[in-house]
């Protein structure tokens, strides 16, 4: 008799997932609905059915495009249909939230429907329609560059004035952006850096997908250039993105590190595995700060590469000088930056952890999934480091 349990548990997660998108697709599209074409607006009947009919069809097609992206077929066309209708869909939905707000005042100043109503449709698809423009351009344009000066107490005197430039986040995906890729690095190469690091999201995919848009990163200029991985690399063989980055020139620091030396001073700059390798199923992944510090010295400065800002309470306790991450995109869609501060401590920018740890988010240069970032830029971040 066979022991081998139905796949129950496989079912269950099926059952949960189906679930959980349907629900947030009802939130996601019907919401944005009742906020432009509530009975109260009483607006012209073909302008109510016609409404009704997009928003009956998006929220049926945007499910179905979002499983085709994502599932065996990983097709890159429905990626971009389901992507770009989730960003402009979350738009609508969060400003619809913010406009109740007007309505609510329109309601005390005595303001009655129909009036009262469609105000608020006409503010709110204005307000949907310029944020979400806004937001594709700055997600498409070459990143802003962030100068920022950071004091390491325990940096010897040689390394004063040592540029980091952070790259971030990428994520060559299913839109090609290599002309993009192109003018990134040329802008990072402009800045005539010391040292060049990728701190993890290279790309939603593997190398064969987007080898095209990530070649550019070879061309990047620097006496140092170093790469570790974030948690998209573990959704598409890390292993293979790592080895990949070695072959266009940077050292992959998986859970190593490498010393810089300069008239007889010293600078560590370790890397860790995003923390989700360890689940990964890929052999020998996984986030090891012992094995990323083993053989530095106590008085070493370190700079340690996680690509995850929530590491940096190991850093800290390890005694690591500057943790540099990315992973947040600073939000990237305003208010999703409260859903991202639940799981991370830092949103962007410099930060102090520990008696002497400093932590560096940045924002990143791409954008995952939504082509959009409202009120969350994109950044290459230009570090110089100070002595005390």
């Amino acid at each position: 008799m066979s022991t081998t349990a139905p796949p129950r548990p496989s079912a269950r997660r099926r059952i949960t997932f189906t679930a959980v998108l349907l629900t947030l697709t009802a939130l996601l599209f019907w919401v944005p609905w009742f906020g432009l074409l509530p009975p109260s607006a009483r607006w012209p009947w073909p302008v109510q059915v016609a409404g009704t009919a997009f928003f009956a069809v998006t929220s049926v097609a945007f499910p179905l495009l979002l499983v085709r992206a994502h599932g065996r077929r990983h097709s890159d066309r429905a990626s971009r249909a389901a992507h770009a209708m989730l960003g402009v869909a979350w738009v609508f939905f969060a400003w619809t939230l913010v406009t109740d707000v007007v309505r609510l005042a329109l309601a005390v100043a005595g303001v009655e429907n129909p009036l009262r109503a469609r105000v608020v449709a006409v503010l709110l698809l204005a307000t949907g329609l310029a944020l979400t423009a806004h937001g594709v351009r700055e997600a498409r344009r070459v990143p802003r560059v962030r100068r920022t000066d950071v004091v390491l107490p325990r940096l010897a005197p040689a390394f004063d004035g040592l540029t980091v430039a952070v790259l971030a986040d990428t994520h060559y995906g299913a839109i090609d952006r290599t002309r993009w890729s192109r003018d990134t690095v040329a802008a990072v190469n402009a800045l005539g850096p010391d040292v060049v690091v990728h701190v993890g999201d290279i790309a939603d995919g593997t190398v064969e997908q987007r080898r095209g848009q990530a070649a550019p990163l070879g061309d990047v200029r620097a006496a140092h250039r170093f790469y570790v991985s974030g948690n998209h690399e573990y959704i598409s063989n890390a292993q293979a993105w790592l080895d990949h980055m070695a072959e266009l020139g940077w050292t992959s620091l998986h859970n190593q590190h490498r010393v810089l030396e300069r008239d007889g001073a010293r600078l560590v700059f370790a890397g860790v595995d995003d923390v989700t390798g360890a689940h990964s199923g890929e052999p020998g992944h996984g986030a090891d700060l012992a094995a990323a510090l083993a053989g530095t010295r106590p008085d070493d400065p370190v700079v340690l590469l996680a690509h995850q800002p929530s590491e940096v309470a190991k850093a800290a306790a390890a005694g690591v000088d500057l943790q540099l991450s990315g992973h947040t995109h600073g939000g990237q869609i305003w208010p999703f930056h409260l859903l991202v501060r639940l799981q991370q401590p830092v949103l962007a920018g410099l930060s102090d952890h520990g008696e002497r740890t400093r932590l560096y988010t940045s924002r990143g240069a791409g954008f995952w999934g939504p082509p959009l970032r409202v009120f969350a830029p994109s950044e290459i971040s230009l570090l110089t480091l100070r002595t005390a």
